[in-house]
């Protein structure tokens, strides 16, 4: 899954700027968060970015802080704005920021790292896992980022194709695609065949399918409903299941997570 690399974009206020920075790069490579603080970034600096972190002291940005924005939106950077020192209810409505990419910190409070790291799992998409790769603190909030979504789609394609049968290739091609982006997310690489064996160990995908079949013919109105429950639960399952198997490095931890699983379902 090799492609041109975009790091994360760190600016704002130099001091708690350079306080991320060092909490998302400790353990990885430091070349994958980029320091920018105490200047404007630049459109070149803009043009190489996953996402622009942005640190403001106090309550609001200052109007040079929203210009970095506005050329943000302009490059189509995604904006996480993190108000270090703020009121309660403050720093509503910030321009070219969304509402849920605003993190407040109280006055005298640190950070959250965990909040920066989930939000950026969620605004990375689909290049998250090419982040997690090179910055270990991501790595779980990504992998948990992609999980839900191939499971969301998986859940809306099981409800969706009435025919039976005609759901296996397709969900399973979303569960390879699932499979290889965890991988990446741990420097992984595998091939389609590995992926494919991989998906064969790590659960019971298809028995799930069955039993999706089974309802549907059972319960024919709500049967849809059912259907795409499974194929969503599978998928979870699954990815649950690639994660420790990636994160142990090997059988063992897998078996552990499939047999929890298997004990959930």
């Amino acid at each position: 899954m090799a492609e041109d690399f975009r790091p994360l974009l760190i600016g704002g206020a130099p001091e708690p700027a350079r306080r991320l920075r060092e909490a998302l790069v400790d353990g990885g490579d430091e070349q994958a968060a980029r320091d920018v603080s105490g200047r404007e970034p630049s459109a070149y600096d803009l043009d190489g970015a996953a996402l622009l972190l942005w640190c403001v002291e106090g309550d609001r940005p200052s109007e040079a802080d929203e210009h970095a924005f506005r050329l943000a939106d302009r490059k189509d950077v995604d904006v996480i704005c993190i108000l270090v020192g703020a009121a309660a209810g403050t720093g509503e409505n910030i321009p070219y920021v969304l509402a849920t990419d605003v993190i407040r910190v109280p006055p005298g409070g640190e950070i959250p790292l965990d909040v920066v790291v989930e939000r950026i799992a969620e605004r990375a998409d689909e290049k998250g896992y090419s982040l997690a790769a090179k910055l270990p603190v991501l790595r779980p909030a990504v992998c948990e980022a992609i999980v839900r979504r191939f499971s969301r789609q998986n859940g809306i394609l099981g409800a969706a194709i009435f025919v039976p049968g005609a759901d296996f290739p397709v969900l399973t091609l979303n569960q390879v695609r699932m499979v290889f982006r965890i991988a990446a997310a741990y420097g992984e690489e595998i091939d389609r065949e590995r992926a494919v064996e991989l998906l064969a160990v790590l659960g019971a995908g298809i028995g799930f399918r069955a039993v999706a079949r089974q309802a549907l013919a059972v319960v024919p109105v709500a049967g849809w409903a059912v259907k795409g429950g499974i194929a969503y639960a599978a998928t979870l399952a699954l990815g649950e299941a690639a994660i420790a198997y990636f994160e142990h490095g090997g059988t063992h931890g897998l078996l552990e997570r499939v047999g929890s699983v298997r004990s959930r379902s």
